[in-house]
């Protein structure tokens, strides 16, 4: 299995020894030793993940590096977060995702009015296996535990990405910024709740969904 390390924080280097792993199209910055690199369409697994992608308008481009040696990836200067996955699922925005190891599956999940809100379509990126996988963040990230006794809530333009047992729902009607008297952002909030993690950014992205 190929091995992850982070070079600073934005950069990941990949030791491989004939191991493979996708990467984001484009993310490859520097590599020594031999390499092959293949494109693959989609980002999730066989024609169905295909099909959902064309179908719901997420796009997410991977490549397959596979060799003997060292490669690097990076991607606008994003700060690099490593998850080990131990037979366990992992919810990423598909932006956020940089790689995986080969060994892990990646599919589409449904996430309803979320993926609505931010133009990627009703279907967000799963990551499921074992393995390690490294996603990206707008600044360092911040992992918060949810817990049955304290539930979390997360402005949607800062989540990145979820594991574990935990179900999300939305909350309509009230966001961060009505407590500041402000009103210019998200009008609702994604609620988590179950035993798990929660990746968020301290950068908001763009939302589409704005007032609604």
């Amino acid at each position: 299995m190929a091995t992850f390390r982070l070079q600073g924080s934005k950069v990941l280097a990949v030791d491989m020894t004939g191991d493979a792993v996708k990467a984001k199209n484009g993310s490859m910055v520097a590599y020594d030793g031999r390499m092959a690199f293949k494109k693959m369409s989609g980002g999730g697994e066989g024609i169905r993940g295909m099909v959902t992608r064309r179908l719901t308008g997420e796009q997410m481009t991977v490549m397959e590096v596979q060799g003997h040696g060292t490669c690097f990836f990076a991607d606008r200067a994003s700060e690099i977060n490593l998850v080990g996955l131990q037979n366990d699922k992992l919810y990423v925005e598909s932006s956020n995702l940089l790689c995986t190891d080969s060994a892990l599956r990646t599919g589409t999940s449904f996430t309803g009015l979320r993926g609505a809100s931010q133009g990627g379509g009703l279907f967000t990126t799963t990551v499921e296996g074992t393995g390690q996988a490294a996603i990206m963040s707008d600044g360092p990230a911040v992992v918060l535990r949810v817990s049955p006794q304290y539930p979390l809530s997360v402005d949607p333009g800062a989540y990145i990405a979820h594991q574990g047992n935990v179900s999300q729902s939305f909350q309509s009607g009230v966001n961060f910024r009505t407590f500041i008297g402000e009103g210019s952002g998200e009008a609702f909030q994604i609620r988590f709740e179950g035993d798990g993690l929660v990746y968020v950014q301290p950068s908001e992205r763009n939302t589409i969904g704005g007032e609604v």
